[in-house]
């Protein structure tokens, strides 16, 4: 069985990323509305990121 990947869109890319960096930026400083959550499920956070950037490899029109 062959897996057709495609790299992921702009949008896919980018709420990747924001997740990503959000993530990250609790490990530094304080961030207002979310900060609590992701700082407390960093981890589960990171994995949510690298998620949404496997959907949007997995999946050609994401």
């Amino acid at each position: 069985m062959r897996f057709r990947l495609s790299p992921p869109g702009v949008p896919v890319l980018l709420v990747s990323l924001a997740i990503a960096v959000t993530a990250i930026a609790t490990l530094y400083t304080k961030v207002p509305f979310v900060g609590h959550y992701v700082t407390l499920h960093r981890f589960w956070v990171m994995a949510a990121a690298y998620g949404v950037l496997l959907a949007g490899v997995l999946f050609e029109d994401l």
